[in-house]
């Protein structure tokens, strides 16, 4: 009799790309920690991104309303209502003084990481390469070799202030590369982003003849003034810019995203998402629309908690014996380990299991994160707190 669960004795195979890919850390990790917590531990959660605090009440309210009304449950267009392509370049313009047209510049995204499959669909081959940073986003270099890209790492160090060193670029074979992610402010390292590295990158692209991908989701995260790569003079000829309203307007279960660029490449990468995915429910849409149209009354009171976090954050740090650049921004606060840290897995292991305190080691997002760990602020003062607590106490 077939056990439950037992595969079935067939010559069946995964997809030869599974191989060069693991399962995501966060999803592998998290099922231990819900099975401490299972288990009775209550591990504080200080790994994950995902704000806990709510969107505004008029977007909520927005949401609420259009939800009710009869007429708002079907399919809706690939390219997104013209209500929220409006917002997003009004948005743009208020906050980054680019000017976009909402009819052919950009597109609306069911979170922005789907955006990373769009793009790299749309515009590489297999084979062809791709430049991602080190340390960076997971997903740009599992992605491109899910879809058969060559992976051409390069370094963001924190003696260069986790910008890219564009001598040590030049220096790359730069052969078939296609595109260029880029991240600023910059997740894990908190570095923000300028105008200047902005006009090097986007001078780049066109020596290169590349494509630079900006993800940008935490310009408005303890960031007085937000930039945006498109701000440059001719960056859309060369570059895409991706936004997300996750971190920005603490909706990172709507999933609503977006990216802007020239006409054409809009078009190629909507050949690629009319045939993958859907139109958003309208009403979420429609409340997206109205949350990005709050003022700047709106971020400073949120900033205002994410300060206070921020501070506790160090805290936390400083019982560990990382030290951490105070000029970060962004969702998170990028520590390096001191001397006497055998490695960073150890450390982070160590406050799980004895502290019951997830943070995130460093090393996840390349080996120029080794050393270092990432502490989320999407957790409440009173955890964090604990969280501080029961660290000091396990340094007894």
């Amino acid at each position: 009799m077939k056990k439950e669960n037992q595969v079935p004795n067939y010559n069946i195979v995964p997809a030869s790309r599974l191989a060069g890919v693991s399962e995501y850390y966060f999803s592998r990790k998290l099922k231990e920690v819900a099975q401490m917590n299972a288990e009775g531990k209550q591990v504080i959660n200080l790994g994950i991104g995902s704000p806990d605090l709510p969107p505004s009440a008029e977007t909520l309210q927005t949401m609420c309303e259009h939800t009710m009304r009869k007429d708002t449950h079907g399919y809706q267009p690939y390219v997104g209502i013209p209500e929220l392509r409006k917002s997003f370049a009004e948005w743009y313009k208020k906050w980054y003084n680019v000017d976009l047209n909402p009819a052919t510049e950009i597109q609306p995204l069911i979170g922005s990481k789907e955006g990373i499959l769009h793009v790299t669909l749309a515009f590489v081959n297999q084979g062809d390469a791709v430049l991602v940073p080190n340390p960076g986003y997971p997903t740009y270099t599992s992605l491109s070799t899910l879809l058969g890209a060559e992976v051409r790492p390069y370094n963001l160090k924190e003696e260069n202030g986790w910008m890219p060193d564009f001598e040590e670029l030049e220096k790359m074979d730069l052969n078939n590369v296609k595109l260029m992610w880029t991240n600023y402010p910059n997740m894990p390292t908190g570095a923000n982003a300028s105008m200047e590295l902005y006009e090097k990158l986007v001078a780049f692209a066109r020596k290169h003849n590349l494509v630079i991908v900006n993800d940008n989701p935490y310009s408005f995260i303890l960031n007085d003034h937000p930039l945006s790569i498109l701000s440059v003079p001719g960056a859309k000829e060369c570059c895409i810019e991706f936004n997300s309203m996750s971190k920005s307007h603490n909706m990172p279960g709507w999933r609503v995203g977006m990216l802007a660029s020239n006409e054409q490449f809009i078009q190629w990468v909507l050949k690629v998402k009319s045939n993958i995915d859907s139109g958003m429910f309208r009403p979420l849409q429609l409340a997206a629309a109205k949350a990005l149209g709050c003022d700047a009354t709106w971020y400073a009171e949120m900033n205002s908690v994410y300060r206070q976090r921020r501070k506790l954050a160090g805290e936390i740090m400083n019982a560990l014996g990382c030290t951490y650049d105070e000029s970060q921004v962004g969702l998170f606060l990028w520590g390096k380990v001191p001397e006497s840290c055998e490695n960073v897995e150890s450390l982070t292991d160590k406050v799980l299991y004895e502290a019951n305190v997830f943070v995130t080691p460093g090393f996840i997002f390349g080996s120029n994160g080794a050393r270092y760990i990432r502490i989320s602020l999407c957790c409440n003062e009173d955890m964090l707190a604990k969280a501080l607590e029961r660290i000091k106490k396990m340094n007894k």
